[in-house]
């Protein structure tokens, strides 16, 4: 851990985070959008993994004033041999530890969440098939994810029914029957978990969940031959809906998105797909191989540390 002192936290904690914010963004342009969810999800959590390895590496570091290792070095002193090298200062090494503990706690709290609301969802009443019908005037549609002894289904309310005719109603199950097939679940939990991890890749898991949404309608849009249905029933939906929460993953501008994205041709969109796909390896290998530098410094700083005999 020489050069590597400060290359840790600057890399995969603080910059490599960032490098994927312009990834994101391009991203959701993507022709591919169900391909680029999965890249972007993957490069975040490679980078937030490498990150939390870099964090406990400086972390552990605080090793050398345990008092076993102090004696040790005391001793080694006084025979001749050479001092233990002091890497990393102190008090960035307790602040490293501060910054984990911080990071498990919300770990701990994104998971416990989004059980939660997969337990909430499934206590609304057993699905008969993959359709569960709730009694609720809200209109809403939402693909609830297995659960341990549960299988995945999709939850409508009464409410979504009345306000939709067939096509459209056909098209809203195709969204969150593509949900499940694609486990989308797993896609933006990943995300979530990697922002959860380190808050700087917020925007990435925005775009994640976007492009989750921009999938699930793609193949809404070849189950019913129709992409404008689809748009206009995004559209009618997010009318409708009311309250903080709304139907088919609907929030702020990204209704106005999804329908663009559908109403325009996809020509011209693939090559954006490719580079969030290529961009998203590179930050990953990057992440990898600051990674394992830093791991390689770690163990030659820990050799120094044991004794020569």
């Amino acid at each position: 851990m020489t050069w590597l002192v400060h290359v840790p936290v600057l890399l995969p904690v603080l910059l490599l985070p960032v490098a994927l914010w312009p990834l994101a963004r391009i991203a959701t342009r993507a022709g591919r959008p169900e391909r680029a969810a999965r890249a972007l999800a993957a490069g975040a959590v490679v980078t937030a993994g490498s990150g939390l390895v870099c964090l406990l590496l400086v972390a552990a570091t605080l090793a050398d004033d345990v008092p076993a290792i102090e004696r040790y070095a005391h001793l080694s002193a006084a025979a001749g041999g050479q001092p233990l090298p002091e890497p990393i200062p102190d008090p960035l090494a307790v602040g490293a530890a501060g910054l984990l503990l911080w990071i498990g706690w919300r770990a701990a709290s994104e998971r416990h969440r989004r059980r939660a609301v997969a337990r909430s969802l499934h206590a609304a009443g057993p699905a008969d098939g993959d359709l569960l019908v709730a009694d609720w005037d809200s209109p809403r549609a939402v693909a609830v994810p297995p659960v341990p002894g549960r299988r995945g289904h999709v939850l409508v309310t009464s409410g979504l029914l009345r306000l939709l005719d067939a096509r459209e109603r056909r098209a809203v199950l195709a969204h969150e029957r593509a949900h499940l097939r694609h486990r989308h679940d797993r896609t933006t939990a990943a995300a979530g978990l990697a922002t959860a991890i380190n808050p700087l890749l917020r925007p990435v898991a925005s775009a994640v969940d976007l492009l989750v949404e921009r999938s699930a309608d793609e193949d809404a849009a070849r189950t019913v031959a129709d992409r404008r249905l689809v748009a206009h029933t995004i559209a009618k939906v997010a009318l409708a809906a009311h309250g903080p929460e709304a139907a088919l993953g609907f929030g702020g501008s990204s209704t106005v998105r999804r329908v663009e994205a559908l109403v325009r041709p996809t020509s011209g969109r693939l090559r954006q797909g490719g580079f969030t796909v290529s961009g998203s390896a590179c930050v990953s290998a990057l992440s990898l191989l600051v990674a394992a530098a830093a791991v390689a410094e770690f163990a030659a700083l820990l050799q120094a540390w044991l004794p020569t005999g």
